[in-house]
């Protein structure tokens, strides 16, 4: 690719990974992803991309396949039997990595929005990579004495709570950089977070309460 055009379709994906993080997926229309990438033409994003959907998925690649790689690295480090807490730190603290980086944070924001296709986390496709199918497949077999549907029930529910936590964490980030709870704190605190949501006793039904869900 001519380097006008490499510096074309970096200019239309950085552009979009801004706005897609702070207006929304869907909310954004094509034709502003390519004025503020500084282009005339309005067939510019589909020319590199395809669509809106191939320009999402060059995004979740281009952060997603580097994550996967270093959440094989850790998971080869602590190896398939560790504790849990350490496997489910080897998907934190990549992902977390990404709030070091005004682009990283635009990510982590970006695939906050995306819950409806957490339950497809066993399909490979951009964004999930093997050891993150490797990983999860591992943790939905603990705590071993829990049925089937409610391990496998958390695990979509630790897929929510860490993409929602961090891409939270990311906007604040963007406007009040000096926080309270350091990095390294916040990444070791939501890993505990996730390992009481995968570890925490099944209590049976809850009590019977009478709600009054209508309006006065």
């Amino acid at each position: 690719m001519p380097r006008d055009a490499t510096a074309t379709r970096e200019a239309l994906l950085r552009q979009a990974e801004r706005l897609f993080a702070r207006r929304g997926l869907y909310q954004v229309q094509v034709r502003e992803i390519v004025e503020a990438a500084g282009q005339r033409n309005v067939s510019a994003l589909n020319y590199h991309f395809g669509s809106r959907e191939g320009v999402i998925e060059a995004i979740l690649t281009r952060y997603g396949e580097p994550t996967d790689v270093a959440r094989g690295e850790l998971l080869a480090l602590v190896g398939r039997d560790a504790p849990t807490r350490d496997l489910v730190a080897a998907l934190v603290v990549p992902y977390t990595a990404h709030l070091r980086t005004p682009e990283g944070r635009d990510y982590l924001r970006i695939v906050a929005q995306m819950s409806a296709t957490f339950s497809n986390w066993r399909v490979l496709g951009p964004g999930t990579g093997p050891r993150l199918i490797e990983i999860l497949s591992l943790l939905e077999q603990r705590p071993s004495h829990l049925p089937d549907a409610v391990r496998g029930e958390r695990v979509i529910e630790l897929i929510m709570l860490m993409t929602v936590a961090a891409g939270e964490r990311a906007r604040v980030l963007e406007r009040h950089p000096d926080q309270e709870l350091d990095h390294d704190t916040f990444a070791a605190n939501l890993t505990d977070v996730l390992v009481g949501v995968l570890e925490a006793p099944l209590r049976g039904p809850l009590p019977a309460l009478e709600v009054d869900t209508e309006a006065g």
